[in-house]
């Protein structure tokens, strides 16, 4: 499958489960910590499952890769960010608050993949920054209905 369908279902599933989470969030009265707690367990079991074929791969990753791994995706996205997001989701009054900004997180990745230059700026990656800094402008600052 192309990765652009991967990344299709990506979006798909992130916009539902965010709105499922937010009500269960809602309708609990359920602490951010809580609720990422009860997410992250549950795809520990399901993402278990799925990769454990593939666990003899983990000692051949070698120590730099494992930490790239439990620092990017552990600490940062994994912990900061999604405690970060469902913060957003409980205190929001609507997803069209915290949606539209957090899912900017391309945005970030390209900057900091010039930053370290491990992609080039094209005129299509400017273009889709600007765009995507002009979409999140003009969708959080539109009047509640």
């Amino acid at each position: 499958m192309r990765p652009e369908i991967f990344a299709l279902i990506t979006a798909v599933a992130w916009g539902v489960g965010g709105f499922f989470e937010k009500r269960g969030l809602n309708m609990g009265n359920l602490t951010p910590q809580v609720g990422i707690t009860i997410r992250t367990a549950v795809a520990l079991i399901v993402l278990g499952a799925v990769s454990f074929p593939h666990w003899k791969s983990i000692p051949e990753a070698g120590p730099k890769a494992l930490l790239l791994m439990v620092v990017g995706g552990g600490v940062v996205a994994g912990s900061i960010g999604m405690l970060s997001f469902y913060a957003a989701l409980r205190g929001a009054s609507s997803l069209a608050q915290v949606m539209p900004i957090a899912f900017t997180s391309p945005l970030f990745s390209a900057i900091v993949g010039l930053v370290f230059q491990t992609e080039k700026l094209t005129w299509q990656t400017a273009l889709g920054m600007v765009l995507t800094t002009a979409g999140i402008a003009v969708l959080t600052t539109a009047p509640s209905h």
